[in-house]
């Protein structure tokens, strides 16, 4: 899969001038409440007679002004605009919003295609980033696997024509230009907007990639791909099956030994050239398809397994965005990247296999495959001397249970970490939600065969997931316990149902704008 940015595909720049004197295809304004019906929001700057005619078409479409709704209208005279989008706030205040002014400015991009001006009021630098960064990913669109005929109308011989794989981050808008009042430092903001909603595509765009084109192998190539693509110095090796197998990596190797696909584990190490921070790692969970293995699942529920990965597509996004935009926190990342199938060496229920720190688990269900290719990568990180670590797995069906599928549910070994991690996604403009780690459910992680099961019981199963993780966050040989945060996307991860706001259908990118906000923190 060839790298690809959404930023290579839009051109991003800031305008001053009136709203009306932008000659673009479509103008994107905002509306608010009021009382019945809607108006145009504050902060506009466009001439008195537009503003009646634009309130005038508002009422006339019924507008409404609450948040993420749009109306697309003509243009009236008096604007260079051939169309105008009105996206609408709701009552927050302009200056609380900077999620609601991302979802506003994603809503209306998502359709949008050509020149696209965005007019939407915002207070400070922080709401112009938010209005770039939803303008950005709402743009987005993944082009899927299109075949020749497909892609240039011809009737030839299919057979002989290789399907056309268009560049990532795909979008029919070809230039964006925010109106802004913020001064120079607005600049600085937008360029991290754009890398962020670059890291986001790309995480999306991995999600997206058909499981027959993005084996573990396949996935280590579009990381390499797109670190040297980012012109980036990240360090990047990987471990290929035999070298996991001699190097007693057993919660992976078995989660991949019924594949003809083997696993792999990849190694990200961002130095930055100067840094008084803390290191940190982050672990992503790389399961590139997940049948269940013997444990079968469904057939309905294998639809979506594509995405089982997207835990260790955020982790890499996010190391790669860090590094473009030097964020001055050492930071290594680990991808554990396997295939759970069904094939005649599978893993079966009743195995025991052992740990890279030694530990051994006996495997109760093949389909919780997550939380043994995770405690691996965890050993690692922990056995390199990582003093902070954050995993990323698409996890559980219990936390979409418990948290539904917009929410992040995040557990941890360290309270004061637990709120930076939480912090930084409240600031970042993604839901996450604390959840504890009992005490009292350990025992049900108990095996009279092993020194760990991998599963408990039925109920609390995103809990005991998390407490079978922490585990396998500590120090080798003293078992000290390192500080340690689990995110658990399996709900937000990938969107089954309509876009909202900002966000696709497909793969969403959930956690890296959360994990790329933590490391800028962390290094203040």
């Amino acid at each position: 899969m060839s790298p690809r940015t959404v930023s290579s595909t839009i051109s991003t720049s800031l305008a001053t001038k009136s709203p009306a004197d932008l000659d673009v295809d479509t103008l994107v304004l905002a509306s608010v409440p009021d009382g019945e019906a809607a108006r145009l929001a504050d902060g506009h700057d466009l001439p008195n007679k537009v503003v009646k005619a634009l309130n005038a078409a508002l009422a006339a479409v019924n507008a409404t002004g609450k948040p993420a709704s749009q109306v697309a209208l003509p243009a009236p005279s008096g604007v260079k605009a051939r169309r105008v989008v009105v996206t609408g706030l709701g009552d927050t205040p302009v200056a609380e919003g900077g999620d609601v002014l991302r979802r506003a400015a994603g809503v209306a991009t998502r359709g949008a295609t050509g020149s696209v001006a965005v007019a939407i009021p915002h207070a400070d630098v922080a709401g112009l980033a938010a209005v770039v960064e939803g303008a950005l990913m709402g743009a987005y669109a993944y082009p899927g696997i299109r075949g020749a005929k497909a892609t240039d109308g011809s009737t030839g011989d299919r057979k002989n024509k290789r399907s056309s794989e268009t560049p990532a981050g795909s979008t029919k808008v070809t230039s964006l230009s925010v109106v802004t009042s913020t001064g120079k430092s607005a600049a600085v903001a937008v360029r991290r907007a754009e890398v962020l909603a670059d890291a986001v595509s790309w995480a999306r765009d991995l999600v997206n990639t058909p499981p027959n084109r993005l084996t573990p192998q396949a996935f280590v190539e579009a990381v390499q791909e797109q670190v040297k693509a980012a012109g980036v110095k990240i360090a990047v090796t990987v471990l290929d099956e035999n070298e996991l197998r001699e190097q007693g990596f057993g919660g992976i190797t078995g989660v991949g030994q019924g594949s003809a696909n083997p696993p792999r584990i990849v190694r990200l190490s961002w130095t930055p050239k100067s840094s008084s921070a803390a290191p940190v790692a982050f672990v992503g969970k790389g399961i590139t398809f997940d049948s269940g293995g013997l444990n079968i699942k469904p057939g309905s529920s294998m639809a979506t397994m594509k995405s089982d990965m997207a835990g260790a597509a955020a982790v890499a996004a996010a190391t790669i965005a860090a590094a473009v935009l030097d964020v001055r926190v050492p930071v290594t990342t680990y991808l554990g990247l396997a295939e759970n199938m069904p094939g005649g060496n599978a893993q079966r229920p009743g195995d025991v296999v052992t740990m890279r720190d030694g530990t051994t688990v006996e495997i109760l269900d093949t389909d919780a495959e997550g939380r043994m290719v995770l405690g691996d990568c965890l050993c690692l990180a922990s056995q390199e001397g990582a003093e902070r670590i954050v995993d990323v797995a698409t996890l559980t069906g219990a936390c979409v249970v418990a948290l539904g599928t917009r929410v992040t549910g995040v557990m941890g070994n360290d309270e004061a970490f637990t709120q930076e991690v939480l912090g930084a996604a409240q600031t970042a403009g993604e839901q996450m939600w604390p959840l504890p780690l009992p005490e009292d459910l350990r025992a049900s992680l108990d095996s009279p065969f092993a020194d760990l099961a991998h599963k408990g019981d039925r109920w609390g199963g995103a809990l005991t997931a998390g407490l079978f993780l922490e585990r396998f966050a500590a120090t080798p040989g003293d078992r000290t316990p390192i500080t340690w945060a689990h995110l658990d996307i399996a709900g937000p991860s990938y969107n089954e149902g309509a876009p909202w706001g900002h966000v696709p259908k497909g793969g969403t990118g959930a956690a890296v704008p959360t994990l790329l906000t933590l490391l800028e923190n962390h290094a203040h």
